[in-house]
């Protein structure tokens, strides 16, 4: 984990949720490395809806997906640190790429939110992808 993201999830924690650059909108999540099933933490901006998460894979407008793209797609179901009310809660996901009209839409609301996203666009061609984590049934796997 890089000493920015370690900022940004002790930032996270120790301020029930709320980070400066992010306000409450962002989430941790737990993903597991494809080949290494190591525990991964990444902090990303996340926005509640429909009772889950969306998460776009921007890796800041970079011409490949973020390696927790990957983690997701071989490892769907994940823990996630939300902020609620009562400060910071952990919820089992379970990770869906959207198809493309549903990513659209998504996509649209993540430039709306936050208008930086759409610079993004301006470095690379590439569609960033966008996961739906929804809870899981409590004893899913």
């Amino acid at each position: 984990m890089s000493a920015w993201n370690d900022k940004i999830i002790a930032e996270f924690r120790e301020n029930n949720g709320t980070v400066e650059r992010f306000g409450r909108r962002l989430v941790v999540m737990h993903t597991r490395g494809a080949k290494s099933g190591q525990v991964r933490l990444n902090p990303v901006m996340g926005l509640h809806e429909d009772g889950a998460w969306l998460v776009a894979a921007t890796n800041g407008g970079q011409p490949v997906d973020p390696a927790w793209a990957h983690n997701l797609r071989a490892h769907p179901e994940l823990e996630l640190e939300v902020a609620t009310e009562d400060g910071v809660e952990t919820v089992a996901v379970h990770a869906e790429e959207l198809p493309e009209a549903a990513r659209a839409a998504a996509w649209g609301r993540f430039t709306t939110v936050a208008p930086g996203f759409a610079s993004y666009e301006e470095k690379t061609d590439r569609r960033f992808p966008v996961f739906r984590l929804s809870p899981r049934e409590p004893g899913a796997a």
